[in-house]
């Protein structure tokens, strides 16, 4: 097996191939060659001895052969900054203990073999050299290929060696903690690890986010910056143009609670979140024609704050000046760009908008910034670390959450009554998280009030209800800042 960059920082678990030893029984990573990366160790927790001997086990029975390494990409919880990442501003997530696993063996044929250790997703094969992405069936293995063709098209490679993987992941789908970019990911960093081709995260992270469009979602790169940036033991303040990371220290007295909705919502089955992005391309064209900007270079709205130099209050007002509520017609855009309609079709919306008859363009722009200055304000109040600092970030969420639900419309009736609940019974602060319109929420508790909060949002959302069938430790739990994406070779 290749040896990996030292600039990725991956760690090399010899251990994990003394599996049937006694001493890795104890503790499988007393044996651990760190490359550069001395918190990397810790990282490796979630993914449990017994779990991966499961895996490897399934692996062989599957393919009648042993993985030749495991790759693990975690998914996230953001909390705060939804909707924004696309637009061009930074973000505020943290990585979950919650991830994808997954056991590789490169083959010497040109077939790349999936298999899925939940029978609910079927098994799939497919030629290495020939990567096929329907973009009108968000099935399972697709999010796989596009991490896949993602490392293939970057390096230009045209005859790629198979392989065969065998996928596990313990993220709840469709809840809004990115369990499909962490497949995207992970995919990702197979493949680089199967060419023994080197890059650094950030360049794996944009390459990831890049891919994950060919699925048909028009997303910003948060859920993959995190999933391979993130470290334990703290949040990150992701940014864009160029991407980096910043840790944020979560205040010590309180906890963050993961509550599911289980409304499932696959946002690459639907077009509310592509129409979305394309409300906040439109709203940034009209802001920055408003403004006397060249407003055909613009797409996205932190594009018309950089080129005008003021503060995001400031944009607030501009858009008030320059927007109205009312919903737009493409006709009355048209106007306002003076284009044709069939201009503003072919060369502004992506194919799957081109049909939507109204935008809403004031609400849209109203949120990006003002999301973007709670993001701000949150990782400031977390560095100052007043006495009421719980207090003061739960209120940033809950100003969050209502900015989703009446400004954006990403939420649904479940994810208002779950935050509602999670207020009643202690949270300081509560909101969606994700994409919305299904999935999850994320609330801050005091830890002193954490085992009530637990039994008694568990009783009134999920005992009242059939929503208890849902597994426990899927539907509630509390998080803590997880390890980003790892490499553990067998040798």
């Amino acid at each position: 097996m290749p040896a990996l960059s030292d600039r990725l920082g991956w760690i090399d678990v010899e251990a994990v191939r003394a599996f049937g030893s006694s001493r890795s029984r104890q503790n499988p990573w007393d044996v651990t060659r760190s490359l550069g990366w001395d918190r990397a160790v810790k990282s490796v927790q979630p993914c449990s001895l017994p779990r991966l001997l499961k895996l490897k086990e399934m692996f062989n029975s599957k393919f009648g052969s042993i993985p030749k390494f495991y790759v693990r990409a975690p998914g996230r919880v953001n909390i705060i900054g939804e909707h924004i990442d696309y637009c061009g501003y930074s973000v505020l997530p943290m990585a979950v203990e919650q991830d994808m696993l997954i056991a590789v063996e490169p083959v010497k044929t040109h077939v790349l073999q999936l298999a899925n250790t939940n029978p609910l997703y079927p098994d799939f094969s497919t030629s290495a050299n020939n990567i096929q992405i329907d973009k009108t069936k968000p099935l399972w293995h697709n999010y796989f290929l596009c991490g896949f063709k993602g490392i293939q098209e970057h390096f230009g490679l045209s005859d790629l060696t198979g392989m065969n993987c065998l996928v596990d992941g313990n993220i709840p789908p469709s809840s809004g903690l990115s369990s499909s970019s962490a497949l995207v990911c992970c995919a990702g960093l197979v493949t680089l690890t199967v060419l023994g081709m080197n890059l650094s995260k950030v360049e794996l992270a944009e390459i990831c986010a890049k891919s994950e469009r060919y699925i048909g979602t028009e997303g910003g790169g948060m859920d993959q910056s995190i999933s391979f940036l993130a470290e334990e033991g703290t949040a990150k303040l992701i940014e864009f143009s160029p991407l980096g990371a910043t840790d944020v220290k979560l205040p010590s007295g309180a906890v963050f609670v993961i509550a599911n909705s289980c409304v499932e919502m696959n946002k690459a089955a639907t077009s509310h979140f592509n129409i979305r992005v394309m409300e906040c391309r439109l709203a940034a064209k009209l802001l920055a024609k408003h403004k006397s900007l060249p407003w055909k270079e613009v797409l996205r709205l932190e594009e018309v704050q950089a080129k005008l130099g003021i503060s995001l209050e400031e944009m607030l007002l501009i858009t008030e000046d320059a927007l109205h509520p009312e919903p737009y017609s493409p006709e009355e855009i048209c106007k306002c760009l003076g284009i044709s309609l069939q201009e503003l079709k072919t060369q502004i919306l992506s194919p799957n908008t081109q049909d939507v008859l109204t935008f809403k363009l004031y609400q849209r722009a109203k949120h990006v910034y003002s999301e973007a200055a709670r993001v701000l304000q949150f990782k400031k109040i977390c560095e100052e670390a007043p006495d009421n600092v719980v207090q003061l970030l739960g209120e940033l969420m809950n100003q969050s959450h209502r900015s989703c639900r009446d400004m954006y419309e990403c939420s649904c009736p479940e994810l208002d009554q779950l935050v509602d609940i999670c207020r009643k019974f202690g949270a300081q602060g509560s909101r969606l998280t994700g994409a919305g319109w299904g999935g999850c929420t994320v609330s801050i508790v005091p830890a002193e009030k954490l085992s009530s909060f637990l039994a008694n949002v568990h009783e009134a959302y999920y005992q009242r209800s059939n929503r208890s069938l849902a597994p426990e430790k899927q539907s509630l739990f509390a998080t803590k800042p997880g390890g980003g994406a790892l490499v553990f070779l067998e040798a």
